[in-house]
Formats: C-alpha cells, structure tokens, sequence
C-alpha cells in the first residue's frame, strides 16, 4: 500500500504541475484550444484534454463555445478576489490597530472568519501589552471569543444555527456552550453592536469586539481589544467599545461601506 501510493505521488505532483501550467498560459495568451496547449506544454493532447476537463469543472477554466478555444474561468477570478480581499483588509487594518493599541493601551486584532473559526490576520500592541502574545494567523473558537462571537452573531441564520447546534467546546468554566443561552447572547450582539469575552477562552483575559463592514452592508471583520482582567476591566469597556468603533467605522469606510 505505502509503495502505491509512494508511485502515485511524483505522477500526482506532475498533473499539478501541468494543470497550473495550463492556466498561467491561457493567462498570457487570453484562449487557447487544445493542440495548441498540448504543443505549448510538450506534452500529448489527451493529457491536456483531461487536464482541462477538470479545471472546466472547477469553474477555472471555460470553453467559447461549442469546441472553441479554452479561457480563465470565473473560478480563478474568484479565488483571486478572496485572496485580494484579505491582503487588503489585512494592510489596511494594520495601521488602524496600531492606532488604537496607541489608543487603549492593550493589544488589538482584526479577525476574520474562516470556515468554523475565526483567524487572526492583524494586530497592533498598545505600551501596556509588552508580554501580549502575537495572535496573527491563530485560528480561535468563535463562541469563546469576542471577534468569534460578532462573525458569530452577524452570519447567515442556518449557518448560524448550525454552528450553535453541532456542539460547542468549554474552554473555561465561563464558556458559552448551551445552544439557547449563546442564541440570547448572540441576539444580545446584533442589538448592542459588540460582544464581550471575560475569561471564556482563557482564564484571565478579557476582550471586546466589534464588527467591519463591507462595500456589500455584511460584516466581513471583527476588530477586538483584548488584555488582562485586571486591565480590561468592565468599567472601561463602554469606552474601549467607543474607540473600536471609531477604528471599525474608518476601516469600513476604505473597504467601500457607505452608511445608510
């Protein structure tokens, strides 16, 4: 078994190789058909015509017309444009964490999220948050945390629903697991515009998040503060709330969010 699939492996690299070899030349040369893909890359028709058979079905290439020539999909288009808007989102809102861990005093993130979690994909550090971890690129729970819980709270219904009824992790004796008491605290988000995490994914921390909004009106984003108990205490988060808010409010702005 070990050895088949040892053998399979080089074969597999190679079909991967050529596959995206196919899409940087339709790329470079708008269409192609083909023989001439196959004669462009030295390799048999039959093996381009497997190839673009698959990536047809990926969405990442596609045919003009019947037996035209082949073309970059919509698929590419796509995946590109996920991929552009986190490098913007993320380069954009560096400086707006750093302005506001200026501000505050303790570490700031903007998450995102991905798939069932949220990732972490900027963060400034305020003077107050020397020993402050670095959170980008940590994939973090979202029913234990404030930027989890706002992605949470803001999407779809069924996806949400979902999410809360596959079972929930207890991180800390204050985690929210029971599905009808984190539907409350959710509903509790989409009415005062932030959510709050005292020690529920860590003993000792403490965060608040509010969400970022896109060209489209959805929220894309969670920007969070998050520092010690002692710190981050709940008598400061009205104000903590404020700030990110001015930060969130900014950042929407240059993603395109114009408020109704």
């Amino acid at each position: 078994m070990g050895n088949s699939d040892g053998a399979k492996a080089p074969a597999l690299v190679q079909s991967v190789d050529r596959a995206i070899s196919v899409l940087e030349l339709l790329a470079h040369k708008g269409a192609a058909g083909i023989t001439e893909i196959a004669a462009e890359l030295n390799v048999h028709k039959s093996t381009v015509s497997r190839l673009v058979s698959v990536l047809e079905a990926r969405g990442l290439v596609e045919q003009q017309g019947e037996r035209g020539k082949f073309s970059i999909g919509f698929g590419v288009v796509r995946l590109a444009g996920a991929a552009t808007g986190q490098l913007d989102l993320a380069q954009l809102g560096t400086p707006v964490c750093e302005s506001l861990a200026d501000t505050l005093g303790e570490t700031v993130n903007i998450a995102v999220l991905d798939g069932s979690v949220a990732i972490n994909i900027s963060q400034g550090r305020g003077g107050a948050a020397v020993a402050a971890q670095n959170w980008i690129g940590k994939r973090t729970p979202l029913h234990a945390t404030s930027s989890g819980k706002v992605l949470l709270a803001f999407m779809a219904e069924p996806e949400r629903e979902r999410l809360i009824t596959e079972g929930t992790t207890a991180y800390t004796a204050n985690t929210v697991t029971q599905p009808g008491r984190l539907r409350t605290l959710l509903q509790n988000v989409i009415e005062d515009g932030y959510a709050t995490s005292f020690e529920e994914l860590e003993v000792g921390l403490h965060a608040v998040a509010v969400p970022v909004r896109g060209q489209q009106n959805d929220v894309v984003a969670a920007i969070s503060a998050s520092g010690p108990g002692y710190r981050l205490s709940h008598d400061r988060i009205q104000w903590i709330v404020d700030e990110l808010r001015h930060g969130a409010a900014e950042l929407s702005t240059q993603l395109g969010y114009i408020r109704s």
